[in-house]
């Protein structure tokens, strides 16, 4: 979906807002913003969100303030911070950065307007009833883009590197999306014949240890998979990737990020 139609849902929901809101309310209406990850890596994100909210007519620190609430990649915190979004009386929560947060806010409200932005199915999750008719306090999109693509991903990347004998897949284990992904990413390897490695990362210090077994069982191609953190980290990525190229003349070494 573009943005113009992604804004058009959080202007029509802010019809909502004084149903949403107490008769205490501020003059100035309040977005609040609910993230996973850190502002810099989603700079243009945020550019092109407060562009679309000039388009429907509100503009930041005149007609609205938003109230921003970032995770840095601590899922654990989510809960906490769509609370205290909720605590400030917000009139909107706009939740990004991953299923996670679309789900701390709706567990934080009922009543609260939520505009969702996600890679999963949100009806699986129970963001939404049905894509056609959500019901409920939530709304949004869906990129689609985690467990149900990453059979096609291993097949382009057996296409593009197809002297890789064994695969590796970087995996958060902490993702809600993790057996999924796995399941289908095995599932995928064993009908096309191809050895795979999962490795988990949960933590930034996990990159280091996950790149030596890739150049230690000598693996030729990594699929990162579709999470916030992978995201934030992904500048160590693409380094140690090209650390793993420079280092061992691995010039067929391919890595698949999904971000």
């Amino acid at each position: 979906m573009k943005r113009r139609e992604f804004m058009g849902l959080i202007a029509g929901a802010a019809a909502t807002w004084p149903l949403a809101a107490s008769a205490q309310r501020p003059a100035v209406q309040v977005i609040g913003f609910l993230n996973s990850g850190v502002p810099d890596i989603y700079a243009h994100q945020l550019a092109a969100f407060r562009k679309g909210l000039g388009e429907a007519g509100y503009v930041e620190d005149q007609n609205i303030a938003i109230e921003y609430r970032w995770a840095e990649g601590q899922y654990e915190r989510l809960p906490a911070l769509a609370a205290d979004l909720v605590s400030r009386r917000v009139g909107i929560i706009v939740a990004t950065g991953g299923t996670l947060s679309g789900l701390a806010a709706k567990k934080a409200t009922a009543t609260i307007p939520i505009v969702f932005a996600i890679g999963g199915d949100p009806v699986k999750w129970g963001l939404v009833t049905s894509l056609n008719r959500p019901g409920g306090n939530a709304t949004g999109v869906s990129v689609w883009a985690t467990s149900s693509l990453e059979g096609k991903r291993l097949g382009l990347m057996r296409e593009l590197v197809s002297t890789a004998t064994t695969i590796a897949v970087l995996l958060n284990p902490n993702s809600p999306d993790f057996e999924a992904e796995s399941k289908d990413l095995q599932s995928s390897a064993n009908i096309v014949g191809q050895t795979i490695h999962i490795m988990n990362a949960s933590g930034e210090g996990d990159l280091d240890a996950a790149f030596a077994t890739i150049v230690q069982k000598r693996i030729g191609a990594l699929i990162v998979s579709d999470s916030a953190n992978f995201n934030i980290w992904r500048g160590q990525l693409v380094a140690l990737a090209a650390w793993i190229c420079s280092s061992f003349q691995r010039s067929r070494f391919a890595c698949s990020m999904d971000f």
